[in-house]
């Protein structure tokens, strides 16, 4: 008797389903923190004449989601006595960054840099401990054919989260004091909070690695062994490089709206909302299209878009305070690295295997996350040695590796099933 193949989901099996749902509130809870980090502190401390380098260098306090691989194993052996292995790791969490986030308020750039470091690295620190247990909890409740439009419906809401520290909080800043700025973008919290009380323990996570060593040792040497010594290189290199280009494209990208002549007011209403739509709608079709043409065709394809949406702020540098310019490049560019990001997140997944989802997935984000930490800390010494033309022109030679390396780890034709 002849198998018939299990037929996709339809669309709307796909979109509403109450996986969907987890997904995007756990792409907001994780987006928010990290958007403070890299779009309203920089944009607070220029606003406070701090100058680009020693802007540029305070990418190093995010150095937490490089090393998050490190304390995951930890995350992935012991559960809190609420709530369970994943929930319970969530909410605590999730309080702290609601604590910590408004200490920002009580500080001056020009008179507190040092502690301010301290702090953002304490808040980076919560932030990737709660992006662990968020990337393993997402992994297990998806099944493997949802995962490419799972991973979009996050990145949407992680980028849609932008838009508190990125657009509403600049809003604020002309009006209010940051002190209470902060106090307010800190409550955006909330609805990861109330997520996390609300949803079920997945029931793979509900047994563990039974030994420390277990949880350390065997997510490492299992990935080894599965994709052999070389294939392993060559993924590791691609996850390094894949987002080089764009991530220290976009890592100066409000200083850089600011010295183009633009007003917070103006980059927080058009600069950051002129991306929604298109990252919105772009990343939803790119999640469908995922469910057909399968992750590979979509690292390619989505890739050569963010990689071309690169050349949009060079463009820029020749149009300043011109609002049309700067809305189409801002679209072009959420476009594209919406779409990137999207695949890049559902290839990263792909990889981990079930048993060991927290610590191989903190193991390659925090791999992916080298560019923006340790590379972008020298965006600032590199735009004032360059400039903003020649700097974007860089970042699009930086993110020719990545696109070839496709050929080795996602080949076109190559089966996915």
């Amino acid at each position: 008797m002849q198998t018939v193949p299990p037929q996709p989901p339809s669309l709307r099996q796909s979109l509403l389903n109450r996986r969907m749902l987890i997904c995007v509130f756990t792409g907001f809870s994780s987006g928010l923190p990290l958007y403070i980090l890299v779009s309203l502190l920089p944009a607070w401390m220029r606003s406070e004449q701090v100058d680009l380098k020693a802007i540029g260098l305070f990418a190093l306090v995010q150095f937490p989601f490089n090393w998050k691989f490190v304390w995951s194993p930890l995350m992935d052996r012991y559960a809190l006595p609420a709530l369970g292995r994943r929930r319970g790791w969530m909410l605590l969490t999730q309080i702290l960054l609601l604590a910590s986030i408004p200490a920002f308020g009580l500080l001056q750039p020009r008179l507190d840099m040092w502690t301010i470091a301290y702090l953002a690295t304490i808040v980076a620190f919560f932030s990737a401990s709660q992006d662990i247990v968020l990337d393993a909890y997402r992994r297990e409740i998806l099944p493997d054919l949802e995962l490419g439009l799972g991973t979009s419906v996050h990145v949407n809401a992680y980028r849609i989260a932008g838009l508190i520290p990125g657009s509403l909080s600049l809003i604020l800043a002309d009006h209010l004091p940051w002190q209470s700025v902060f106090a307010v973008t800190a409550l955006f919290m909330l609805p990861g909070v109330a997520m996390t009380l609300l949803v079920e323990e997945p029931q793979s996570s509900r047994i563990g690695p039974k030994t420390l060593r277990e949880a350390v040792v065997n997510p490492f040497s299992e990935f080894v062994t599965r994709a052999g010594w070389k294939q392993a290189g060559l993924v590791l290199a691609f996850i390094f490089l894949y987002k080089l280009g764009d991530s220290m494209c976009t890592a100066l990208a409000t200083p850089f709206y600011l010295d183009m002549g633009f007003s917070k007011t103006e980059i927080g209403l058009i600069a950051k909302n002129a991306g929604l739509w298109p990252s919105i709608i772009g990343a939803m079709i790119g999640g469908l299209w995922m469910v057909r043409i399968g992750i590979n065709k979509a690292l390619w394809l989505f890739g050569a878009l963010q990689m071309a949406s690169i050349l949009g702020f060079a463009l820029l540098t020749e149009f300043p305070r011109d609002l049309v310019a700067l809305t189409a490049v801002i679209s072009v560019e959420a476009l594209g690295v919406g779409l990137g990001t999207a695949a890049f997140s559902a290839y990263i997944a792909r990889a981990t295997t079930p048993l060991y989802t927290a610590t191989q997935f903190a193991l390659f984000s925090s791999l992916a996350a080298v560019p923006r930490v340790a590379i972008n800390a020298t965006t600032g010494w590199i735009v004032e040695q360059t400039g903003w033309l020649d700097f974007f022109f860089l970042c699009f030679v930086l993110a020719a590796p990545g696109m070839l390396l496709l050929f080795k780890v996602a080949p076109w034709n190559a089966n996915e099933g």
